[in-house]
């Protein structure tokens, strides 16, 4: 049994897209897929749930401003600014805000093209 909180929906998450780049004229095999950047704000309370993976979207995250909180196989972890972390195949998780001052994020992943 975990002591992890029930991962809610996502609420007071905004998200704005910085760049993109189409990965099929740059690496071969990488047809259909491009590497996103994006600037993720959770606002005090805010949620970005449910919990989810990220199989088949690998990337990489730096907190500019704030602190999110990680909630990842039983454990809350806090990432303040400056921290970075990966999210790999193997992350499965959600996000909260529990301070009093929003959190913004850079976010870089590959995804499949919309």
């Amino acid at each position: 049994m975990s002591n992890e909180p029930a991962a809610p929906e996502t609420r007071g998450v905004s998200v704005r897209a910085l760049a993109t780049v189409d990965l099929a004229p740059e690496i071969e095999g990488m047809a259909g897929r491009q590497l996103r950047m994006r600037m993720v704000t959770i606002e005090p309370g805010g949620v970005f749930g449910p919990i989810h993976d990220h199989m088949g979207r690998p990337g990489i995250v730096y907190i500019l401003h704030g602190t999110k909180t990680d909630h990842r196989d039983g454990i809350a972890t806090d990432y303040g600014p400056g921290a970075g972390w990966a999210e790999d195949r193997n992350t499965n998780h959600w996000l909260k805000n529990r301070r009093a001052i929003p959190a913004v994020e850079i976010s870089v992943d590959i995804v499949r093209q919309e």
